[in-house]
């Protein structure tokens, strides 16, 4: 890769101090936890193309070719939830038998996933917090099926106290929201460019804006900061994790929206957007579940991999809580999009111990203990489905076997797989990533409470052969910013990296070499969860926008059109309603374009142009007001 810069010479945060040994606790209910020496040792034989050995494929297993979820051994499944068979068409899954230890046997049918071979068994009635749940059935081909199982528990709920939700004041007073008088019912966020050399990588940025006395919502911007397209998200909801994505073969737009209370996790649902800025899909957390702000990955086959928050009831006195506490579990979901079908579901609690964990419970009864904190998934670019987990508050990352949920490894954290060479610990991280050429890239928050003077990100490599984790380059924002949550890396195709500072107001493009090739910030206090920046195109489904007002014996003439990203002037057309003819061609300034016309009317509309000076749509006609 063009970005494998030496690190020498170049700034380096303080390591953490090294963390206190701790006894893995060993749940026993859970049937499928491995934790690395084995499966390391598979991993030899395939160079990568940062010259370090990566494992082949995946060995030989005795594991079934059908993985049931809830996976064996899960301590706190959804009352509400489906059990999933994933890797067998429907026709050859038959005698399903699903029994609650009190709740008796269960009836139900099955549905099967548009996006891969499986069906999810969906139960007539729910399941009983607290009880045992055995599921059989018999698989295959007919004259050679074989009969699977699994068994898990179903969670005792845990009543947490949601705080109400607010609508935020937009206050216009503010010089950090915009207003425009083509488009009157919005008021996004005004961003400051203050480096954007030509070494800047092409394409739009993309982010959620929340917190500030703007509105809320996803967000494009251009190179310059202008406004490109700007969604408000309804009443008390946030907007997180906006990017491009691809949908049914399409380009298209994703990003969750919901609520965000206290305990620092999200309720809501994913949103995919078209090149048109029309809906096209909700994703929505299967098995009773919401969908959580952290992740949503889309699949070019159609599945959605999201994360999800469960709080039950846990024993959490071995960390200082209560022999009756609460725990935030978060789970892991692959949704079949089409149908809304839960395919795969892995929750930390179960496989991660609670003292692993480098946060403490809450003296609250009422707190639930956040111990582990999901923040990022990503697929393994061997292709063999493993998901690799950020965990922000074990300051570590799990390799995940997406067939049997067993942890394969673990980087960083308590319990680290591999050697962790200089530099390459975090604290609190999110955003970890696997590159196509086998390499990492992290978001070192090292907050909060403060582990680092400053927040950085990395880019890292495993050496298979040695078992250890080395350090490829690292980055830092000039003057240094310490963002206590949130933030991402975005490894860009030119081999410039956009990082988003999280809680820290900012967006930073770093050239291969770690020059700060573009810099810009959002009016304080305002945040987004990522940034990320894309090639984009699209044209609106809407009509343009078009607002007209009296200017001495002329008018003025505002034009816009959310979203477009091919207007490369404007023409504004005057006359009767029935009968318009062209009176001014002016090149677009950005996100609105305002134009003086001294022709009288008594109506107008304008035209947006692409640069060959084809006319693009029409507004409606109006009146000067």
């Amino acid at each position: 890769m063009s970005r494998s810069r030496a690190n020498q010479g170049r700034p380096r945060l303080r390591r953490a101090l090294a963390a206190p040994s701790a006894v893995l606790l060993v749940l026993s209910l859970l049937t499928a936890t491995a934790l690395g020496a084995g499966y390391i040792a598979r991993h030899v034989g395939k160079r990568s193309h940062a010259g370090h050995h990566r494992r082949p494929g995946r060995a030989a297993s005795s594991a079934p070719a059908v993985t049931i979820s809830p996976l064996p051994g899960t301590p706190d499944a959804s009352p509400h939830t489906q059990i999933s068979f994933l890797g067998l068409p429907a026709s050859e899954i038959t005698d399903v038998s699903v029994v609650g230890s009190r709740s008796g046997r269960h009836s139900g049918h099955l549905e099967s996933y548009a996006s891969a071979p499986g069906a999810s068994f969906l139960p007539d009635k729910g399941f009983i917090q607290g009880e045992q749940v055995h599921v059989s059935a018999l698989v295959g081909p007919a004259g050679s099926r074989r009969s699977v199982g699994s068994a898990f528990t179903i969670g005792r709920h845990f009543n947490y106290r949601f705080p109400s939700r607010k609508p935020h004041d937009v206050i216009l007073s503010d010089p950090g929201v915009r207003s425009f008088p083509s488009e009157p019912d919005l008021h996004p966020p005004t961003v400051s460019v203050t480096v954007n050399s030509p070494q800047a990588s092409p394409g739009e940025v993309f982010f959620g804006f929340n917190g500030g006395n703007a509105q809320w919502g996803p967000t494009i911007i251009d190179g310059n900061g202008h406004l490109v397209w700007f969604h408000q998200v309804p009443g008390a909801d946030h907007a997180m994790d906006f990017k491009v994505t691809e949908y049914e073969g399409k380009p298209a737009l994703v990003w969750w929206q919901g609520t965000i209370p206290p305990i620092g996790v999200g309720f809501g649902e994913d949103v995919i957007y078209n090149d048109h800025y029309q809906p096209v899909a909700h994703i929505k957390a299967g098995n009773g579940y919401h969908a959580d702000l952290h992740e949503v990955l889309i699949t070019p086959q159609g599945q959605a991999y999201t994360t999800a928050e469960t709080l039950v009831k846990a024993n959490t006195s071995s960390v200082g809580g209560f022999n009756d506490g609460g725990i935030v579990d978060p789970l892991i979901q692959e949704i079949d999009i089409k149908t809304g079908l839960v395919m795969f579901e892995w929750h930390a609690f179960g496989h991660v111990s609670l003292r692993d964990s480098y946060s403490k419970p809450a003296k609250s009864p009422g707190w639930p203990f956040d111990f582990f904190h999901a923040n990022s998934i990503s697929l393994d670019p061997s292709g063999d489905g493993n998901i690799l987990i950020s965990s922000r508050n074990t300051w570590a990352g799990y390799e995940i076997d997406h067939r049997t949920g067993q942890i394969l490894w673990r980087i960083g954290g308590k319990h680290s797989t591999f050697q962790m060479g200089p530099h390459t610990r975090t604290a609190y991280q999110h955003d970890m990533k696997w590159q196509p050429d086998h390499t990492i890239t992290i978001f070192d928050n090292g907050a909060s409470p403060t582990i680092h003077h400053q927040s950085r990100v990395l880019h890292e490599r495993i050496n298979w052969n040695a078992k250890r984790v080395e350090l490829i380059s690292d980055d830092f924002h000039k003057p240094g910013l310490l963002a206590d949550s949130q933030g991402d890396d975005q490894l860009l195709p030119d081999g410039n990296s956009f990082v988003g500072w999280g809680a820290q107001p900012y967006f930073t493009e770093f050239g291969p070499e770690g020059n700060i090739v573009f810099d810009a910030h959002l009016p304080t206090p305002g945040e987004s969860y990522r940034a990320y920046r894309f090639q984009w195109e699209a044209s609106p489904s809407a009509k343009p926008s078009i607002a007209v007002s009296k200017s001495g014996s002329g008018v003025e003439v505002y034009a816009s059109w959310n979203g477009a990203t091919n207007v490369a002037s404007w023409r504004v057309l005057a006359g009767q309603r029935s009968h318009l003819e062209p009176v001014s061609t002016v090149a677009s300034s950005g996100f609105e374009t305002k134009i003086a016309v001294g022709a009288a009317g008594p109506w107008f509309a304008v035209q947006p142009l692409d640069s060959a000076g084809n006319t693009l749509a029409i507004s409606h006609a109006v009146q000067p007001k």
